[in-house]
């Protein structure tokens, strides 16, 4: 089984457990505890979801971002019939989820810009030049969690913030 396919097995499980279709990315890194976390965030928050910016060349439409950090699985993609919820929740247990150490984010240069976008929750912002860029999204960061319950988004206080420069492939 591929790992996108393991990542919507682990959402259909949740989801039927708790007679919902909404996730949190969270809660599928603890059901696939034997996959790689930052591989499995990838996956739900971007190759699997509809909505989002489209940063890989295979994607597949299982999920669409529904709210800050609330996923949902696309009609087309939930069980035909959903087991009994006491089969469902013997199979998958919820447990706690540790709050998030790192925020990822996605520079990429358009136009004479460095536009970067978070992956997790939604900001977006530019500078001229790439440590403007940065320092933009670091301030952008901290004026977004000062306004939101942290216990809510899984985010602890002063996340680390990991970026990922996008540069076309023969570009210098």
């Amino acid at each position: 089984m591929t790992i996108h396919e393991e990542i919507l097995a682990a959402a259909r499980r949740l989801c039927s457990a708790r007679g919902s279709w909404t996730f949190a990315p969270s809660e599928i890194v603890n059901a696939v505890p034997h996959l790689n976390e930052r591989s499995v965030r990838t996956h739900v928050i971007s190759r699997c979801c509809v909505n989002a910016p489209s940063h890989h060349a295979h994607r597949w439409p299982y999920f669409r971002r529904i709210g800050r950090g609330l996923y949902e699985i696309q009609p087309g993609y939930r069980q035909a019939g959903p087991p009994e919820a006491a089969e469902a929740a013997a199979e998958y247990e919820l447990t706690p989820v540790a709050p998030r150490q790192s925020v990822h984010a996605v520079v990429v240069e358009s136009e004479g810009q460095f536009v970067a976008e978070c992956l997790e929750i939604a900001i977006v912002t530019q500078g001229a030049t790439l440590d403007e860029t940065l320092a933009n999204l670091r301030e952008a960061l901290d004026l977004y969690l000062a306004d939101e319950d942290l216990d809510l988004l899984g985010i602890v206080a002063n996340p680390r913030l990991l970026v990922t420069l996008d540069v076309p492939a023969g570009q210098p």
